[in-house]
């Protein structure tokens, strides 16, 4: 049996509910998604600090509190359907979904759009090659999240931490506030890579060590982790001789980055973004296969939940327009480099429609900490943006907004770089 959709988004996180709720704005009538968890939310759900909503909805909230904001919308719109605990198996250029879950057994569904909005997985231990055996007691800083507050239990009493990373840095205070001793969190870059307000509500409000580049050379133990060794490293991330020291823990949380999850993404050859892992997309968040659209942090890694619900809002539009036929070919493309500091920039390229243009919000990250620099962008020699930067973090997304009356302007390939 096949089921019809004029728009199917697959991940029920901020992204996928924002993009159902926009789509079913648009004009779309009838709208899926599918979540393979037993809940909507996606990460959010074991994130129960607060800082969530400021932009959204102009007050401070817990990750579930936003998360729940969000399913009620959902919840109270009859046309958008939602299939929980369902796995999505493959998906085809046609917009043919194949997916299975233990009620229905195995489900086909044609869609005239859709959006892929499966979030990021975090790298494991295996991905960094860290020596040592096959103790008990090294788990990633989200696993750790999930089992402390969802699931009721602590992964150990003497914790280290590798990786500057946000959920590392908020799993700190978390497992102290809990009872556990965080014995230091070690980071391999000479800066930390999460938000400032982190570092400092944190690690630096409850004392808890920070090395800079400094990483793990080995884990210690057979049974259960009874320590680690960890080293300096130089300039090129290379382990410093005679620089080594132990700690004792149990415990060894993984923050060493996070990948965006997009195994379904390859399998219909989307184009991809190798420095965001991501797919490339345009300013509709349309991908290079027409009809696919991408949103949150399957396109590139966030800080703020803000933004992967407002990114959200924009594939579902535009996904609900090119389900009913009402999207915009676009008449040329103009490509959009990040140069001179900046990484990386999200949309990879515009596509100029004959409608009127809209502004374009372009994310931004640089590849090293700057201070007091300018960021500018030009086409073709002409400056359509400058701002002027106190400082710049790897860690922290620069969010630039682009006039329409700029983006008519642009003729040529998009340049975004860092001046000093």
């Amino acid at each position: 049996m096949m089921n019809d959709y004029d728009v199917v988004i697959i991940g029920g996180g901020p992204a996928g509910m924002a993009a159902a709720l926009s789509a079913r704005k648009t004009g779309a009538e009838k709208v899926l998604i599918i979540e393979r968890d037993r809940e909507l939310g996606g990460i959010l759900q074991q994130c129960i600090h607060n800082g969530f909503g400021l932009h959204r909805f102009k007050e401070e909230l817990t990750g579930p509190g936003y998360a729940g904001r969000y399913i009620k919308m959902v919840q109270a719109d009859p046309s958008i359907d939602v299939l929980l605990d369902t796995m999505v198996l493959d998906v085809e250029q046609d917009k043919i979904i194949y997916a299975v879950n233990p009620k229905q057994g195995m489900l086909t569904i044609q869609a005239k759009a859709v959006i892929f909005t499966m979030g990021c997985r975090e790298r494991t231990r295996g991905a960094i090659r860290i020596a040592g055996g096959r103790a008990a007691g090294v788990f990633t800083a989200g696993a750790a999240q999930r089992m402390v507050n969802m699931e009721g239990f602590l992964p150990g009493k003497k914790i280290v931490i590798l990786g500057s990373g946000d959920i590392g840095l908020i799993m700190a205070r978390r497992l102290t506030l809990e009872g556990a001793k965080v014995q230091a969190v070690l980071e391999l870059m000479p800066y930390s890579n999460g938000l400032t307000r982190n570092v400092v509500q944190c690690l630096e409000d409850f004392d808890i060590p920070l090395h800079l580049s400094h990483t793990i050379v080995k884990v210690h133990g057979k049974e259960r982790v009874t320590g680690v060794t960890c080293a300096k490293v130089d300039e090129n991330r290379a382990v410093i001789p005679g620089s080594e020291f132990d700690i004792e823990c149990d415990c060894l949380l993984l923050s060493v980055g996070l990948i965006p999850e997009n195994e379904l993404s390859r399998t219909i050859d989307l184009a991809m973004d190798s420095l965001t892992s991501g797919p490339i997309v345009d300013q509709f968040r349309q991908t290079s296969l027409p009809g696919f659209f991408a949103a949150g942090n399957v396109v590139h890694v966030h800080d703020l939940v803000d933004f992967v619900s407002q990114e959200g809002e924009i594939a579902g539009n535009a996904a609900a327009k090119y389900a009913l036929g009402q999207l915009p070919k676009a008449q040329r493309v103009v490509d959009i480099e990040a140069t001179g500091g900046v990484r990386t920039v999200v949309p990879q390229h515009l596509s100029i429609t004959p409608e009127s243009p809209e502004s374009v919000r372009l994310f931004m990250r640089v590849g090293k900490p700057e201070q007091r620099i300018t960021l500018v962008i030009e086409s073709a020699g002409k400056m359509l943006y400058t701002r002027k930067l106190a400082v710049a973090k790897p860690g922290e997304m620069i969010v630039v907004e682009l006039p329409a009356d700029k983006v008519c302007e642009c003729t040529n390939k998009i340049t975004v770089s860092l001046v000093k």
